[in-house]
């Protein structure tokens, strides 16, 4: 864990829970592409710089989810190093509480505002700004969040970010999360049309060739449709069908189960609201969510 990997003449990751990638720029400078999960993270990060002797000249945020961004606050304060994002990831990243606002619909409790999902802030710089290095290309990749995207590098290696999830992890967790459920469909197709000398997923192994990952993901996203629409064959709600949904995925219910799934949940009426295939109606003062 937290072993540098050389992937290219100047492209390099770092084997961790949420892949970091490394890219030299002039000198002995180098980018990071997210900055870690955490302070103690960051602080692994760090010392592999420092053992190659290279300096921190900026972090590539591909999206402001807390495990990408946790370790982006301890690296600048010791580094001074730009932290570039764009979009609404930029503004999470500047205000990390909007992240746990988010998953719940209101001020969160104390349940949701840890380390997990709620990083440090930190100073961001716009994409748009001359310092970005302009050898990396940056690739859209929406629906896992708002914003994100995924970078290609001088030696066509392509971050990926959450674009796909592996095999093992969409059996281990049955539903992932989710802001966008078209979005991120859209996202898929992109991808599959995508080429590189390697693809570097961050939370997949890398690979020359994204097409079984897309398809497995896709597979995934059609499956959990499918079973939110047939636990929908009688009017529901929404806490009915995220108790229905965890027991057919054999998930346990925690309080940030509870916000995420359930974010994710909301994410996917949207999508099957849309494509006609649920109806919402209210009820003696309830919102109820029936298949078509």
């Amino acid at each position: 864990m937290y072993e540098l990997i050389s992937v290219g003449e100047r492209t390099y990751y770092i084997d961790c829970p949420a892949k970091i990638g490394v890219v030299h720029g002039e000198n002995n400078g180098v980018y990071l592409i997210d900055g870690g999960s955490d302070k103690d993270a960051a602080k692994k990060v760090r010392r592999i710089l420092e053992q190659n002797d290279w300096t921190l000249l900026g972090i590539l945020n591909t999206h402001s989810h807390a495990d990408h961004i946790g370790g982006n606050r301890y690296l600048q304060e010791q580094t001074g190093c730009r932290i570039f994002s764009g979009g609404i990831e930029a503004d999470f990243i500047r205000h990390p509480i909007l992240e746990p606002s988010f998953l719940y619909g209101g001020f969160p409790p104390d349940d949701l505002r840890h380390k997990f999902l709620l990083a440090q802030e930190s100073e961001v710089t716009d994409f748009s700004d001359p310092a970005f290095p302009q050898d990396i290309e940056i690739i859209p990749l929406p629906g896992h969040s708002f914003d994100m995207v995924g970078f290609r590098t001088s030696d066509n290696v392509v971050f990926l970010a959450d674009s796909v999830n592996s095999s093992a992890a969409l059996e281990k967790y049955g539903v992932f999360f989710l802001h966008d459920v078209e979005s991120f469909l859209n996202t898929l197709d992109t991808v599959e049309q995508l080429s590189a000398a390697l693809f570097v997923p961050s939370h997949a192994e890398p690979t020359g060739d994204c097409k079984e990952l897309v398809r497995l993901n896709r597979e995934k996203v059609r499956e959990i449709g499918d079973r939110i629409v047939s636990l929908c064959a009688q009017p529901c709600t929404v806490e009915e069908l995220l108790a229905g949904l965890f027991a057919a995925y054999d998930l346990t219910m925690t309080f940030q189960q509870h916000a995420l799934i359930g974010s994710t949940l909301r994410s996917y009426l949207t999508w099957l609201k849309n494509g006609g295939r649920v109806t919402a109606e209210i009820r003696k003062n309830s919102l109820l969510w029936q298949a078509v």
